[in-house]
C-alpha cells in the first residue's frame, strides 16, 4: 500500500488479506472457539500480530492516517484504547505528526490517578484509534471518558469490526461514528476467495455475526 491514497473499498480488501494471512483473522467455523462470554465464533481475532508483521504493520498504519485524513481532516489528536490501541495510534500519530496518548479502562489507583495518558486540551478534536470493536462497550467507556474532560470526539478509527447489531446499535446510542478499515463481510469474503473457508461458510459465518446467540449456524 505505501504511501498512495486508495479507496476506501481497497484498502478495506487489502487489509482483510492481510490479516487473513498472518492467521490475525482465523476462521474455524466447523471448530468453534469459545468467547469469555460463553458464546461460541467461528472467528478468533487478535490484530497485536499486526505489530509483529512489518509488511502488515506498514499497510494497517498507513490506512489508519489515509482514514483518519479522508474522515476527519479536523483531527488534532490521536488517542488509543488501551492496550491494544495504544501502538496504532503511536505509530499513526507519527506518521501524520499529530500528537498522541491514551485512555485506560479505569483510572490508575496510584501517582495522579490518570485515565487519560498524554497532554489533552479542552476543545481538542480527537480520534480515538481501536483495533477491534464488537459490541462496543469498551470504545465507547474511552469516548465517555475524553468527552468528560472536554475533548470534542470527532469518531473512532478502527482496524477491524464485527458489524454486529448490538455494537452499531450501541454507537448510535452514544452518538458516536466508527470508520473500520475492514469488517467481518469483507473478510468472510476474502476467506473464501483465498481457500482459507468453503464458500458455502459464508452464509454461516454471516449467520453468526447477525445473531452470535443463534448457535444453529454450527450444524448448518
Amino acid at each position: 500500500m505505501g504511501n498512495s491514497m486508495t479507496t476506501p473499498d481497497a484498502i478495506s480488501k487489502q487489509i482483510a488479506q492481510d490479516l487473513l494471512e498472518i492467521h490475525a483473522v482465523f476462521f474455524r467455523p466447523d471448530e468453534p472457539f469459545t468467547w469469555a462470554s460463553g458464546i461460541k465464533s467461528p472467528v478468533y481475532c487478535d490484530n497485536r500480530l499486526t505489530l509483529t508483521a512489518p509488511k502488515v504493520r506498514n499497510d494497517v498504519e498507513h490506512a489508519l492516517m489515509e482514514t483518519v485524513r479522508r474522515e476527519y481532516p479536523e483531527a488534532e489528536v490521536l488517542m488509543g484504547t488501551s492496550t491494544a490501541g495504544i501502538a496504532h495510534a503511536a505509530i499513526t500519530g507519527h506518521l501524520m505528526g499529530l500528537p498522541m496518548g491514551y485512555v485506560r479502562s479505569g483510572q490508575k489507583d496510584h501517582g495522579r490517578q490518570n485515565q487519560i495518558e498524554g497532554k489533552l486540551e479542552p476543545g481538542q478534536k480527537v480520534v480515538v484509534i481501536e483495533d477491534l470493536i464488537s459490541t462496543g462497550g469498551s470504545v465507547i467507556e474511552v469516548v465517555e471518558a475524553l468527552r468528560e474532560a472536554g475533548a470534542e470526539v470527532l469518531g473512532i478509527a478502527s482496524i477491524f469490526t464485527y458489524g454486529m447489531k448490538k455494537g452499531l446499535d450501541r454507537l448510535a446510542a452514544a452518538n458516536v461514528r466508527n470508520v473500520s478499515l475492514t469488517d467481518f463481510d469483507t473478510i468472510a469474503q476474502a476467506a473464501a476467495d483465498g481457500g482459507y473457508i468453503a464458500p458455502q461458510d459464508i452464509a454461516r459465518l454471516l449467520a453468526f455475526r447477525n445473531d452470535p446467540s443463534d448457535e444453529s449456524w454450527i450444524k448448518a
